[in-house]
């Protein structure tokens, strides 16, 4: 069976609830069992708007991600690390600019 084809409560690599962290839950959320820890600093915020969070911008132009779960959720992982590409790009398009 391949990675994919397992359910995702199957997946014991893609979840991880740190219950014990003083930050825990660093978002307001109604299922602390199900809090996704793994993805502590979300690895989607350098997308920018196109990360597919719930997200807004500040005024002074600082993306605020505090109403996003997003990385939080356990059935997210696959999508999460389904942008890897797109992050992998916009490293490599910097590298080319410097």
């Amino acid at each position: 069976m391949s990675r994919k084809d397992k359910n995702i409560k199957e997946k014991k690599y893609s979840f991880f609830s740190h219950k014990e962290c003083e930050y825990f839950p660093c978002h307001k959320t109604n299922d602390p069992d199900n809090f996704n820890c793994l993805f502590c600093y979300c690895p989607l915020y350098a997308l920018g708007d196109r990360c597919g969070g719930n997200f807004r911008y500040t005024d002074r132009g600082v993306k605020d991600c505090t109403n996003c779960t997003l990385p939080h959720k356990r059935e997210n992982y696959d999508y999460v690390t389904g942008k890897y590409s797109e992050i992998k790009e916009l490293v490599m398009n910097q590298r080319t600019k410097e």
